[in-house]
C-alpha cells in the first residue's frame, strides 16, 4: 500500500478514486504513566512515557487506515495527514486520513 502526503504519486497516475479513508484510535494512558509523565513534567524536557503512547497510536491509525483502504479496493491513499485531539482528562484520539485511489504505473 502506498501512502503519501501528496496529491499524486510520481510515475503513477490514479484511474479510479474510491473515496476518504479513515484510521481511527482513542488511548488512554494508565494511572502509573500519568503519574511518571507528571513527575517529568516538573523538571521539563520531553515525556517519554507520552512520546511512545503517541507513536504507537499514529502507527496503529495508519495500520486501521491500510486495512479500510484495501477493503475499499484501494492501492494506495494520497493526501494523508493526521488529526489528534483530546477526550476528558487523559485520552486522546489520534486519526489518520487520507484518500483512497486505486493507482498503475505510467507507462
Amino acid at each position: 500500500m502506498l501512502i503519501v502526503t501528496t496529491e499524486n504519486i510520481k510515475g503513477c497516475k490514479i484511474i479510479d478514486v474510491k473515496g476518504q479513508v479513515f484510521g481511527v484510535v482513542v488511548r488512554s494512558r494508565g494511572l502509573g504513566g500519568n503519574i511518571v509523565a507528571g513527575l517529568r513534567s516538573l523538571v521539563g524536557g520531553e515525556i517519554h512515557e507520552y512520546t511512545a503512547l503517541l507513536e504507537d497510536t499514529r502507527k496503529q491509525a495508519v495500520d486501521r487506515l491500510v486495512k479500510n483502504a484495501q477493503a475499499m479496493g484501494a492501492n494506495a491513499v494520497v493526501m494523508m495527514r493526521f488529526d489528534s485531539s483530546e477526550i476528558g482528562k487523559n485520552m486522546s484520539e489520534i486519526v489518520a486520513f487520507g484518500t483512497a485511489v486505486v493507482v498503475e504505473k505510467e507507462a
